[in-house]
């Protein structure tokens, strides 16, 4: 049977260089994707933080933490969404309820 919903937490580290306005942008922007098909626990900005491995020649990035309960449908868009968003540097989204 497939599940109806699930609780989902999602990592995401953003340049640091895109400035304060666009974090916030985004960071909101997330939230509100993921309010449209499910709900938001919680939202953790962890700020700027340095970086296990230099990834695109940049030792800092800039961690964000949101946890939240959706339909399945939801984490696969909000993966292609984050993909292709300029200042997402990386991202995972883990199912907590596996």
């Amino acid at each position: 049977m497939a599940k109806l919903s699930a609780n989902y937490e999602v990592v995401y580290i953003m340049d640091p260089a895109i400035g304060e306005e666009s974090i916030t942008a985004l960071i909101e922007k997330f939230k509100t994707l993921a309010e449209t098909q499910g709900t938001v626990n919680e939202v953790n900005d962890w700020g700027k933080r340095r970086l296990a491995y230099p990834i695109n020649d940049l030792n800092e990035g800039h961690y964000v933490l949101m946890t939240f309960t959706a339909s399945p449908e939801l984490p696969k868009e909000m993966d292609r969404v984050m993909k292709i968003t300029d200042g997402i540097m990386r991202s995972l989204i883990v199912c907590k309820d596996a």
